[in-house]
């Protein structure tokens, strides 16, 4: 079986759950409660499949780093950049470092190509020769099977279209109440009632 290499692009993830979240009536801070379930995340990503690594890039307020802690293994390396620095872009930095591994491990596993699964929204740059989605299509080109996880909404529609064409797009919203959970509400401002994540069910994962 093919080895999976995942690349993570939490921060457009994340922002993009909450704007899900919103449409979920699941009150009316929904946007502020929600929370990426990491490990039903990345289960999702490689579904059951041999992890060759994963690659999770983002940027967080400090105080958010302890949840990846959990999640950091030999085979998971996590890449965190603080927001609101400002000598970069808050999405810029992670996005090409990304973009960089992507390419560096197309290079090293050239003769042994697996399964690239990237988890993002973001195919800008597209037109211009960069960005995920025309890294996504160098990397095809010399045999490498493609995955896209995304938010339906949020997803680039040039590079979903691709993925389908070319490999799987997943949708997450289809997993919304596995790969989320909402976090309890500030004491004496209990809109909604917190929620956990529920089991994750796989059958429903297509797979290139």
């Amino acid at each position: 079986m093919d080895k999976v290499f995942i690349y993570w692009d939490n921060s457009n993830i994340s922002h993009e759950a909450q704007r899900f979240a919103e449409e979920q009536n699941e009150g009316p801070d929904a946007r502020w409660r929600v929370r990426i379930d990491f490990e039903k995340m990345l289960q999702l990503a490689h579904a059951d499949r041999p992890l060759a690594k994963a690659v999770a890039a983002g940027s967080v307020p400090p105080e958010l780093r302890y949840l990846w802690n959990r999640l950091e293994s030999p085979e998971v390396e996590v890449k965190l950049f603080d927001r609101g620095a400002s000598d970069r872009g808050e999405q810029d930095v992670p996005d090409r470092m990304l973009q960089l591994r992507m390419l560096e491990d197309g290079l090293d596993y050239n003769g042994d190509p697996g399964i690239i699964v990237l988890l993002t929204g973001d195919g800008a740059g597209y037109i211009d020769g960069a960005g995920f989605h025309s890294t996504l299509t160098r990397l095809h080109k010399k045999g490498w099977r493609i995955e896209v996880l995304s938010w339906i909404h949020s997803c680039n529609k040039k590079m979903k279209q691709w993925a389908e064409e070319h490999g799987v797009f997943v949708p997450l919203d289809d997993f919304y109440e596995a790969i989320t959970f909402r976090a309890p509400s500030r004491e004496g401002h209990e809109f909604a009632r917190s929620r956990n994540s529920v089991p994750l069910n796989l059958d429903r994962r297509e797979r290139v």
